[in-house]
């Protein structure tokens, strides 16, 4: 017999931990291979996870409702020698000679190859993670200090909660001892040095009118909320805007869509036609296509686009489409249609959801002629794309400017300041508006 770990898999790379929301298997249950073990949730999306091997539970590390980092045990399964052996992602540990005969552990990624973890410690050996240290060093909270500081999470970790509670406090007396326990360091996925979370108490609200309802954010509001803050904390964002003309697109698509749907099976939306018009101009300015480490900048070979979608819950989620620079437009329409509608289904798998360098929001699917977007970390740029309208607009002509009814739309790109200047940005969203204005209105399906 052997005994195998699973693994927190991981789900992105801006994604630290996932909260664990329901056990499908108890201690002594049988398992087979590919068989649902637990649900996980991020702030991207809940997830099955299956089993890697068949045996039976053994052991459960975590309660459900537990948030747990990326890479760490979550549980154990049992089982035969045989089967290990025939995995070659599996790899048994040394029996230490004269030792009492024991079943030996292996380590298997569920769901997701999981990476190597570093440890966020301070010279006390406690774990404190990057938000907490990153509050810290904002509130000029020395590591003696934030020492002291009582910790209500997993192993008496410190949590956003308690920062919030000790800042309100701080100025009110000395900071408050921590308990006399053992507290057991764990390791967490470390995250860019860049990434930092300006989080300060704000004043409590008064609700003495009677005349409210309180509403409590869902978990993944929350983590959504905490997301957009570390990204204006995180980035300088610039806004630019172009106006484009995308009367030959619009005139292509309403002559195409029906034959485009006889012929495969898909409706042609206006979205593969802006992802392709983006990933042309990726090629030609490929240092939108980075991220940042530090002071270093992380160009990235592969261009994979995300497209955010709105879920029926009002949250939002970003699918990715990989290697988006390899499909033609019936490769991209094929997947987006595909992801919209498992996004909306919440089906999408973990790998669906992470590695994107480069991010499209479509603000126009709500009315909305323009939009300020703020950057899906740690990719250093996002584009809108607003509503189609018809306008009166100015054409010139060899016979002199006329005045012709147009269908014209809003692009805006935010962008990292740190890195991407305005003659870059800007360059690149002209770039966007060119392709999408000098669409080829005679293309074949």
């Amino acid at each position: 017999m052997a005994r195998v770990e699973l693994i927190m898999p991981k789900m992105g790379e801006s994604i630290m931990e996932a909260t664990i929301l329901k056990w499908s298997k108890k201690p002594g249950d049988s398992i087979a291979m590919d068989e649902t073990v637990l649900e996980i949730a991020t702030d991207k999306v809940d997830s099955e996870i299956p089993s890697p091997v068949a045996g039976t539970m053994v052991e459960i590390l975590f309660p459900e409702e537990a948030v747990v980092e990326i890479g760490k045990v979550i549980a154990i399964i049992e089982t035969e020698a045989g089967q290990i052996a025939a995995s070659p992602a599996i790899a048994e540990k040394p029996v230490t000679p004269n030792a009492p005969a024991a079943a030996p552990e292996v380590v298997v990624p569920v769901a997701a190859t999981a990476t190597p973890t570093e440890t966020s410690k301070t010279d006390d050996d406690r774990f404190y993670s990057p938000l907490v240290k990153s509050m810290a060093k904002q509130e000029g909270i020395s590591a003696e200090e934030l020492s002291r500081i009582a910790g209500s999470g997993a192993q008496g970790r410190v949590t956003k909660t308690d920062m919030i509670e000790y800042l309100k406090t701080k100025a009110n007396g000395p900071a408050p001892q921590m308990p006399q326990q053992p507290v057991v360091s764990t390791p967490v996925a470390s995250t860019q040095n860049n990434q930092q979370t300006t989080l300060s108490s704000a004043p409590t609200t008064d609700y003495t009118s009677g005349n409210v309802e309180i509403i409590e954010m869902d978990r993944m509001r929350k983590l959504i909320s905490d997301h957009m803050v570390m990204s204006k904390h995180t980035s300088p964002h610039v806004t630019s805007f172009v106006e484009a003309d995308v009367t030959n697109m619009v005139q292509w698509r309403e002559r195409n869509k029906k034959k485009f749907m006889e012929k495969y099976g898909e409706n042609i939306t206006f979205t593969p036609l802006f992802i392709d018009a983006v990933v042309k101009a990726i090629k030609d300015f490929p240092m939108i296509n980075i991220s940042l480490d530090g002071y270093k900048i992380i160009r990235k070979k592969d261009i994979n686009i995300g497209m955010a979608a709105a879920l029926p819950s009002g949250n939002l989620i970003v699918p990715v489409i990989k290697n988006a620079d390899h499909l033609n437009l019936i490769g991209l329409t094929k997947m987006v249609n595909d992801l919209a509608a498992r996004a909306r289904q919440n089906k999408l798998k973990p790998e669906e959801i992470k590695d994107g360098t480069f991010t499209v929001t479509n603000v126009g699917t709500f009315g909305n002629v323009m939009g300020t977007p703020i950057i899906n970390q740690p990719q250093v740029a996002i584009l809108a794309t607003g509503s189609i309208k018809k306008k009166p607009a100015v054409i010139e002509t060899e016979y002199g400017d006329v005045i012709a009814i147009r269908q014209m739309m809003f692009l805006s790109l935010s962008y990292d300041h740190r890195v991407v200047d305005g003659s870059l940005g800007g360059s690149f969203l002209r770039r966007i508006a060119d392709n999408l204005e000098n669409f080829d209105a005679h293309q074949s399906i």
